[in-house]
């Protein structure tokens, strides 16, 4: 849950920056977002969800 939550933050910010300094309209930032309410409801979110956490966990083990 916490992993989501951070997503969701960090890319919010991504958005509002690409908006602020992109050059990212308004519009397209909606358009993105309904997309990724739709995609939340429909058939593929189970995997879209299990490549995330697969993503997520190969980023983790990544030794610096």
């Amino acid at each position: 849950m916490a992993v989501s939550i951070s997503a969701v933050v960090l890319l919010g910010i991504i958005t509002f920056l690409l908006v602020k300094k992109g050059g990212l309209k308004a519009a397209h930032a909606v358009v993105c977002t309904l997309f990724g309410f739709y995609l939340a409801s429909s058939s593929i979110a189970p995997t879209v969800s299990q490549a995330t956490t697969s993503l997520v966990r190969m980023i983790g083990q990544i030794k610096f």
